[in-house]
């Protein structure tokens, strides 16, 4: 039997269980970020929150912040170790920036890891900053016009 996907976009509260599940996964366990830093108060109602799901069990996700008039922030993209390399997270960032068309945002930002820019610039992002730490990680700033 073949598995079902389904990608989900919203902000209802079991699409935030199930993103919160995925990066308490990956981030939390796997990668040993300290809770206080993973959940912070942009996990909160009216937060947009992509996840794909296989047979209902979700295995990837993101998470959309709107930073203005015309600006918004792609956050937290996580896919579970069993289930990388199959393109979930480009299929995640796909979905949040339509999601930022629909709002009008122009402008997109992602705080990314240094070991997912390469990643993220093969979708048409580019460097807008200097190394920096992010919860104790090597980051930069990566920009995308929409």
């Amino acid at each position: 039997m073949t598995a079902k996907r389904e990608l989900v976009i919203g902000g209802q509260p079991w699409q935030r269980a199930a993103s919160i599940w995925v990066r308490m996964n990956v981030f939390v366990i796997e990668r040993g970020i300290a809770l206080q830093d993973e959940f912070d108060a942009n996990d909160e109602k009216g937060v947009t929150y992509a996840v794909i799901y296989e047979d209902q069990r979700p295995i990837a996700c993101g998470r959309f912040l709107r930073e203005g008039e015309d600006a918004g922030r792609l956050t937290r993209i996580a896919t579970l170790a069993d289930y990388r390399g199959q393109h979930l997270g480009s299929q995640i960032i796909a979905a949040l920036e339509r999601h930022a068309q629909s709002l009008h945002i122009k402008n997109l930002s992602i705080h990314a890891e240094l070991t997912a820019v390469s990643f993220y610039t093969r979708l048409g992002y580019r460097n807008a900053s200097p190394v920096y730490l992010e919860d104790g990680v090597a980051c930069r700033t990566l920009v995308r016009q929409l």
